[in-house]
């Protein structure tokens, strides 16, 4: 195990099929990405998008590792591209072609073929302009299928009502079934499906569940994948902290899953805090609250039983558990003021 600081904030990676390497890739609008030995946690090469070109934060290899393709903006066209870079030989770029659409996020081989299939989101952007999304109101998201030499086959559109659902991520089942993640940059009361299962040649086909099961994934799919027997397809909705199932060949809804919540932070109510050892200690002994340990700017507070007579005193930061008692000495009343939880040595 080991652990690479990045120039930025990263997204995703790439493993490459033979080499104990991956290649991880910046945030859009980013423009780096790394080579990493996985054995070591070197980095092997560092990439950098083209001038006028920025990363959208995937790539894939080739079947046999010998390229890698990288999904980019080219914000200068406002048009989606594929980067080509040589992975035998210090991952060179060696050309790119377009991706068949805007904003292309993520791309994958269909098993056992030449063919890319391509999730181009719609979304325009600029590294001027941060993340801001610039063309909204007329964003076409596509899948697109595409050869390694950059001969578009075919384009998926959506729904024209739909085109404000961004095709984000993808999964492939061995047998070229694609299915796609979707992100709704409109009101998520109206949202769409957001999964799409598509296979080559055919109708795509939209699954969602029904009413507020589906509107808990709040119009986000934040990732996909396929089940190991490829009967299943499941999106992720972080905003929504569930994941949904659903068939893969007709997209029926099997299965919904939501993630246990914790209950929000609050302050202890006043029948359970302070502890009756507290409120005893406070009418006998004294007790009064300070800000921190008044170690610089720190401004954690905490409540400070002084105990003249004992040995340590116990502080409880005013925000953590009641379990979470830490026992800092103390030689009296007249003492300096013990550090706090934060800068306890």
């Amino acid at each position: 195990m080991f652990q690479l600081p990045l120039p930025g904030r990263g997204h995703a990676g790439a493993a490459h099929p033979e080499r104990p390497e991956a290649v991880a890739f910046a945030r859009r609008p980013g423009t780096f990405a790394l080579v990493i030995d996985c054995r070591s946690g070197a980095v092997l090469a560092e990439l950098e998008s083209p001038e006028n070109r920025h990363f959208m934060g995937h790539g894939t290899f080739s079947a046999d590792g010998s390229l890698l393709f990288t999904p980019e903006n080219a914000y200068d066209l406002g048009e989606g591209r594929i980067g080509i870079w040589d992975a035998a030989a210090g991952y060179r770029r060696i050309g790119e072609f377009r991706s068949g659409g805007v904003g292309p996020h993520e791309a994958l081989f269909l098993p056992g073929t030449g063919v890319l299939a391509i999730a181009n989101g719609g979304i325009d952007t600029h590294p001027d302009s941060g993340r801001a999304k610039l063309n909204l109101p007329v964003m076409k998201p596509n899948l697109a299928y595409a050869t390694a030499d950059g001969e578009i086959l075919e384009t998926v559109d959506l729904p024209p009502d739909w085109h404000l659902n961004s095709i984000r991520h993808l999964a492939v089942r061995s047998d070229g079934l694609v299915a796609a993640a979707m992100q709704w940059e409109g009101d998520i009361a109206v949202a769409p499906p957001l999964l799409m299962l598509h296979r080559r040649g055919g109708a795509p086909v939209f699954a969602a569940f029904e009413g507020d099961a589906h509107r808990q994934m709040q119009g986000y799919a934040g990732s996909v994948a396929m089940s190991r027997d490829g009967q299943m397809a499941a999106i992720s909705s972080p905003r929504g902290s569930l994941v949904q199932c659903f068939d893969a060949e007709t997209g029926a809804p099997l299965q919904s899953l939501a993630e246990p919540r914790c209950p929000p932070a609050r302050r202890p109510n006043a029948a359970a805090w302070p502890p009756p050892w507290w409120r005893a200690g406070r009418r006998k002994r004294g007790a009064r609250r300070r800000w921190c340990c008044g170690r610089g700017s720190c401004p954690e507070p905490f409540w400070s039983v002084r105990r003249p007579q004992a040995a340590a005193a116990a502080v409880v930061p005013r925000r953590a558990a009641p379990g979470l008692t830490r026992r800092l000495p103390v030689s009296g009343r007249d003492s300096p003021p013990s550090p706090c939880w934060r800068h306890r040595s």
